[in-house]
């Protein structure tokens, strides 16, 4: 499919104006890159404080592409990725929609009327949700979004991400909006289009696949060529082969002209299209090759399904044409409003790994180790490399969420926050109850890869947790009432033998150097009575606690047995 000929039937492709750049390969880091330049590729926790987040904002490339010369290396951006992520909140989740596809097939223009959509539903939800035209209420698609630009010459490269999430379902759910580079020119080698391909779906919980006019039998073959060794690949025993490892792909059907009828309504249309897939495309053939390119895709994806939007106007693909919605077809605008309420509904899923919903810290954590793994992008990574990464992953996120955990249960008993002294012992218990619950919930979600990995993480847990535990202990020591008690014994022995030393040297001596001696006594006894007492009224609250415990416990112990009852 050439690039002129794309161009000619769908809207030019958006695109950020720095897409054609090619930046040195290597892994960039926010918080381990020193001095001389080189990089730890081991998997960091990077704090959300040391990321900028007031950027405005726009599209970052997160994976950028090399050239034939580097072996096109990918160079994944980790403090752009970061920065997008610090501004997710740690409880919620993180949902993934991205579009792949062809080159110059108009799939940034479509991300960007979701980026518009977006935009209106956090400002204003009342206007997109009462009215069906809320694309009215815009000019023009412009270049404040993933910038576009007319022509057939490629424009997308690498992977890009819209720099500011959004927020559904109340909050709970953070969406990332992300674009690939377009697949199939004459640039891209094979095997490099099926490691963009494959990073996007890995990446993504919403895949949408951007086709020309129909879905044809290429396009099967093509998706079907990833996923099932990445299935493969991803699973680490026989139960998790049985197992769909990716949650959705939606083919999204540009310029279909197949639609019954002109004034069908968008219902229908969204309705006769799942019928195009399930009657017509994924119907099982006779044919084995072709049988088995369906069961691959049905084995490696929750959900199939379809979607279609009618050709845009002849205007929107003009060279000319300066993103004026009112030169868009109403009806596909139409159309366009139906699939973005389908897509961010209410419906719309995290990415989910091996069961587990990812928050963002640990979206990063697989993407990273993703990353690592498609270094290379002149060779498809190993299916034993991919297993090893997502397993290296999910290590680390078991870590967190059991260091997580832990942290969460001391803190509120002997955390920085706490006033009040624990008893030792009941420290100690506590401390193993958490270390406990903290160890099985590792151990639910370490649950595939190598058995070594996973105790040496389950070790490294355990090893954090006692260094806390050093530290919550010394907090808790601070706070005992007789903790430093020779800061009181000091000055109050100091004004104790000053007064004896005074009273005797008043009642044996009445020289004029013995009354200088007494007097200077006298003050010695009083600056060190006035350091007491500001020690006193420093520690009141801990004294009074401690006081009050000691008092309950003698209560207690002289409390008299309570009397036999009498029949």
């Amino acid at each position: 499919m050439s690039g002129a000929e794309d161009s000619s039937s769908n809207p030019p492709d958006l695109v950020n104006e720095n897409t054609t750049s090619t930046p040195t390969p290597k892994m960039e880091t926010s918080k381990t890159e020193d001095s001389g330049g080189e990089t730890d590729d081991s998997l960091v926790i990077v704090d959300p404080s040391d990321v900028v987040t007031d950027s405005p904002p726009e599209a970052l490339q997160i994976f950028s592409i090399g050239s034939e010369e580097d072996a096109y290396s990918f160079t994944f951006h980790e403090a752009k990725l970061q920065s997008v992520l610090a501004k997710v909140p740690e409880d919620c989740k993180v949902s993934v929609v991205s579009v792949v596809g062809a080159f110059r097939t108009g799939k940034s223009f479509v991300l960007t009327f979701f980026l518009r959509f977006l935009n209106l539903l956090e400002e204003n939800p009342s206007l997109v949700e009462e009215d069906s035209q809320w694309y009215n209420q815009l000019e023009s698609v412009g270049n404040k979004g993933f910038e576009w630009k007319a022509g057939s010459e490629r424009n997308t490269t690498g992977i890009w991400m819209w720099n500011q999430p959004f927020f559904l379902n109340g909050g709970k759910l953070a969406v990332l909006l992300v674009d690939t580079q377009g697949m199939f020119d004459h640039e891209t080698t094979m095997t490099l289009t099926t490691c963009i391909f494959g990073l996007g779906c890995l990446m993504s919980s919403y895949m949408i696949y951007n086709v020309d006019k129909r879905i044809q039998e290429d396009n099967l073959q093509h998706l079907a060529l990833f996923t099932e060794y990445a299935k493969m690949a991803m699973a680490s025993n026989e139960t998790d082969r049985d197992k769909k490892p990716f949650q959705l792909v939606e083919f999204l059907v540009r310029d279909w002209q197949h639609f019954d009828d002109e004034e069908e309504s968008a219902v229908k249309m969204a309705e006769s299209m799942q019928a195009y897939l399930n009657d017509e495309v994924m119907q099982m053939r006779e044919a084995n090759d072709l049988k088995e390119t369906r069961e691959q895709i049905n084995d490696c994806f929750q959900k199939v399904s379809c979607f279609g939007l009618c050709h845009p106007g002849t205007k929107v693909t003009k060279k000319k044409y300066d993103g004026a919605v009112k030169d868009i077809e109403p009806e596909f605008l139409k159309l366009l409003d139906l699939y973005c309420r389908r897509i961010f509904s209410d419906k719309l899923t995290p990415k989910i790994i091996h069961g587990q919903e990812l928050g963002p810290q640990e979206f990063f954590n697989y993407t990273k180790a993703y990353a690592a793994m498609f270094a290379d992008g002149a060779k498809f990574p190993e299916a034993g490399t991919m297993l090893d990464a997502t397993a290296s992953a999910n290590n680390t996120n078991a870590r967190d969420e059991a260091l997580k955990i832990y942290k969460e249960v001391m803190d509120r008993i002997a955390g920085p926050s706490c006033s009040s002294f624990v008893n030792v012992q009941q420290l100690e218990d506590d401390h193993k109850h958490n270390v406990t619950q903290a160890l099985e919930i590792f151990d639910a979600r370490a649950n595939f890869g190598s058995s070594k990995n996973i105790q040496k993480s389950r070790r490294d847990v355990q090893i954090a947790i006692d260094e806390q535990f050093v530290s919550y202990r010394k907090l808790n020591e601070q706070r005992n009432p007789l903790f430093g008690m020779e800061i009181y014994i000091i000055p109050l022995a100091t004004a104790g033998i000053s007064y004896l030393v005074k009273f005797f040297v008043d009642l044996t001596c009445s020289h004029n150097v013995c009354i200088s001696t007494s007097q200077l006594l006298k003050e010695f006894m009083s600056f060190a009575l006035c350091f007491l007492g500001i020690l006193v009224i420093t520690k009141f609250e801990q004294i009074r606690e401690f006081y009050d415990r000691i008092q309950g416990m003698y209560k207690a112990m002289n409390q008299p047995p309570p009397k036999p009852k009498q029949d």
